[in-house]
């Protein structure tokens, strides 16, 4: 049983940003980040995909250049950090944990996560 702990949400104004954390009691294959905005569907954000001792970070939107995903393996921690962030990346953030490798078509489908967090609470207002 992998239990995973998010920090860092909060309400921030329009173009700042927040590191959201992702504390793992044991790494897995895959840790991802996904977000529900209020009266919507859970939606892949990005993930970080183990590969021996390295990995790779995607993202739904490769081209946004506002998240970045980092790793910090000694911690056993996953960033999720955003940038210029707009009203409408307000949602509940959370991360989940793979036990096997995904490939990488099946890295935003939350089905495939065998564990999740709470979430955290990401508020973009002025």
């Amino acid at each position: 049983q992998v239990q995973l702990v998010e920090s860092g949400g909060g309400l921030v104004q329009p173009g700042g940003s927040l590191r959201l954390s992702c504390v793992a009691s044991e790494r897995s294959a895959v840790t991802g980040w996904f977000r529900q905005p209020p009266g919507k569907e859970r939606e892949f954000v990005g993930a970080f995909r183990r590969i021996g001792g390295g990995g790779n970070a995607y993202y739904k939107d490769s081209r946004n250049g506002r998240f970045s995903i980092s790793r910090d393996d000694a911690k056993k921690t996953v960033y999720l950090q955003m940038n210029n962030l707009k009203p409408e990346d307000t949602a509940v953030y959370y991360c989940a944990a793979a036990s096997r490798t995904l490939i990488v078509g099946r890295l935003g489908v939350s089905a495939d996560y065998d564990y999740w967090g709470q979430g955290t609470q990401v508020t973009v207002s002025s």
